[in-house]
């Protein structure tokens, strides 16, 4: 069973090591200023608004979230609003018949008990992430994502996710991106931080780029 301290003591605790550990780092922490992440619980929508979300921009996607929620008892995407909703209520939103497939097909596996979401946060990283990826539309990045965002894992590393190994490139000077292998292998020097030193290498890149909004929806991302 995984247990977790409080995530304000977590956040403390992860700027002061990889300040510590890590000077280029500790640069753009300081440049960055004060971690903001703070995960949201609900898993539910978190998977939900990740499967809408897939290669489609951010303004579409929230506007099909809000259709969606529009559909349901206050606004409320759960799985108990979603199941009585038609194939034809979700094409109104504006979803594509696969989409639609994806969301049925994690409400499947969340009815016959092969993911429950309630006890998610008792499983490790990576138990975790075979569970989610068990279901179609959901890949390790949207479930790496979930980890962040939603349960608040302190030692993730999304090595495939673009705007991270770009972020990395441009602040440790880097001919090019580095590939997966290369990132895990950098990654071992933010052990057991590797969420905080993504999500300030994320910030770090956003600001830079004049493009900077709090993540806290995994359509953000």
């Amino acid at each position: 069973m995984i247990t977790q301290k409080p995530f304000s003591d977590l956040v403390l605790e992860a700027t002061a090591y990889l300040t510590r550990v890590d000077p280029v780092l500790a640069q753009t922490i300081q440049w960055v200023g004060p971690c903001t992440l703070q995960p949201d619980p609900n898993v539910f929508e978190a998977l939900i608004d990740a499967i809408i979300s897939q290669q489609i921009s951010v303004a579409a996607a929230n506007t099909f979230m809000a259709r969606l929620r529009a559909l349901v008892p206050g606004g409320r995407i759960e799985r108990e609003t979603l199941i009585t909703l038609t194939y034809e209520d979700l094409r109104h939103v504006g979803l594509s018949h696969i989409k639609i497939r994806y969301i049925h097909n994690l409400l499947e596996h969340i009815t016959n008990g092969s993911l429950d979401l309630d006890t998610l946060v008792t499983l490790d990283d990576e138990e975790i992430i075979r569970q989610l990826c068990a279901v179609k539309g959901i890949g390790r990045w949207t479930a790496e994502m979930v980890l962040i965002f939603t349960l608040g894992r302190p030692d993730v590393l999304p090595t495939d996710d673009l705007g991270f190994v770009e972020a990395v490139r441009r602040v440790y000077a880097l001919p090019e991106r580095p590939k997966p292998r290369d990132m895990s292998a950098r990654g071992e020097l933010w052990r057991p931080y590797r969420t905080f030193a993504t999500w300030y290498l994320w910030a770090w890149k956003e600001r830079q780029n004049g493009k900077y909004r709090p993540r806290t929806r995994i359509v953000s991302i």
